[in-house]
């Protein structure tokens, strides 16, 4: 507040959740939205700050950054080395796969997916990797930088798959009809996700998790939700 502004660390290439619209230079998505709430319930401006999957956590720990919200998964292992808020969009995110639509019926389970001639492109640094690293052992892995191009590859067949999140996938599905999800209502996990932020400092936690509760109570929450997950 003394500064006047908050630092928000963001990737900005996870449509829906925070997506920089390269037409506009603005971000979009729910998280943008809660970034803007959060910032006028304290009285100051956003500042964006430009993070990566593979440095989040680092650029999370080193304080280049107040709060970090691009959908960022609530697993155990940022929250051992990081602060993180309570839930929001709970049940609603998973681990799916993004398809041409013509080979929507050639893809039904991992086991379809694990081969040796199918091409899985995932972005680095995040729990989509660690998610093929983990279930993939025969496919070939492709690491491609730039997560938001990843659908528009697979659409034109440089790669078969794409690992993805239900929210994710169901965004590019309904703005590209080359592409299909055809395991998005049987998701090989499910989790939620959190507002993320360096140990240490319970007041500022309290003060997201206090925020996050009031827009659950008001209904600001639930329209979120409604706009960009279901």
């Amino acid at each position: 507040m003394e500064r006047g502004t908050i630092r928000i660390g963001t990737t900005g290439d996870y449509a829906p959740m925070s997506y920089l619209n390269p037409l506009t230079g603005e971000y979009e998505g729910i998280d943008a939205e809660l970034s803007k709430l959060i910032a006028d319930s304290l009285g100051v401006k956003i500042e964006y700050v430009v993070t990566t999957w593979p440095t989040l956590a680092a650029d999370t720990q080193a304080d280049k950054f107040d709060i970090a919200l691009c959908g960022i998964s609530r697993n155990y292992n940022r929250a051992r080395t990081m602060a993180m808020s309570d839930a929001y969009g709970e049940g609603m995110f998973g681990k799916t796969i993004l398809c041409r639509r013509q080979d929507e019926k050639r893809f039904r389970s991992l086991a379809d997916i694990d081969k040796a001639d199918v091409r899985v492109m995932i972005n680095p640094g995040g729990t989509n990797e660690k998610f093929a690293h983990a279930n993939l052992k025969k496919a070939q892995l492709i690491v491609h930088d730039d997560n938001a191009d990843i659908p528009r590859q697979i659409a034109e067949g440089n790669a078969d798959i794409m690992i993805t999140e239900t929210v994710e996938a169901a965004h590019y599905i309904r703005e590209d009809g080359r592409l299909s999800a055809p395991l998005i209502n049987e998701p090989f996990t499910r989790h939620s996700c959190g507002i993320l932020m360096a140990k240490g400092d319970q007041e500022w936690l309290n003060y997201i998790n206090f925020a996050l509760a009031e827009f659950r109570m008001d209904g600001t929450m639930e329209r979120l939700e409604n706009k960009y997950l279901r």
